[in-house]
């Protein structure tokens, strides 16, 4: 897969703009700040295709980039208490509407800060992936930030947070050094072959 040839495809701001899904779709999920866009733009191996927001809780569309046979879908993040009940409304209807309509979802990408235990958001899009069966990769961003004892101290401790999740779809990674960006692209590329 090409991942030079991504280009932004659309934002969608609500359900019944959302295109017909012909092709696979890699989703991505977080909350806000978690790091969705660094992590596309190293996949794209692009500065600012996807636009990395400074105000949490900015990206209230589904945006679709458009990648070889498939798309990558950055859903909008959760989790930012400054946001009014009706945009927390908004959300809850988009997502529901986004996976409960079908979609072709042959993998999502749940995005975790390293740094930090999974917040309730975090654990409640894990337990629904489970149980609507939608295959997911944890991918613990900003490791970076972490030196070599707090990295291995918060990898055993995630392990223990998220033992629900088998240990080698845990990945961390770091939008700086690109730490294990091949690894997530061979997870990615395998499902889209196995979707195919």
């Amino acid at each position: 897969m090409n991942y030079n040839n991504a280009n932004f495809e659309k934002a969608y701001g609500t359900l019944s703009q959302l295109p017909v899904s012909d092709k696979p779709e890699i989703a991505f999920s977080g909350r806000s700040n978690v790091g969705k866009s660094s992590l596309l733009n190293k996949l794209f191996n692009r500065k600012s295709l996807a636009r990395v927001s400074s105000v949490p809780g900015k990206t209230i569309t589904i945006n679709f980039y458009n990648i070889d046979k498939c798309y990558f879908v950055d859903l909008p993040g959760y989790g930012y208490a400054k946001v009014s009940k009706s945009e927390k409304d908004r959300w809850s209807k988009m997502m529901e509407g986004y996976f409960n309509t079908g979609r072709n979802i042959p993998l999502l990408v749940q995005l975790v800060d390293m740094r930090h235990s999974p917040t309730a958001d975090d654990l409640m899009m894990i337990d629904f992936l489970k149980s609507n069966a939608i295959d997911f990769i944890v991918v613990l961003t900003k490791s970076d930030k972490l030196n070599k004892s707090q990295y291995a101290d918060r990898l055993d401790k995630i392990y223990e947070e998220l033992n629900m999740v088998e240990k080698d779809k845990i990945i961390p990674f770091s939008a700086v050094n690109g730490e294990n960006l091949d690894k997530i692209k061979a997870y990615i590329e395998r499902k889209i072959e196995e979707w195919s």
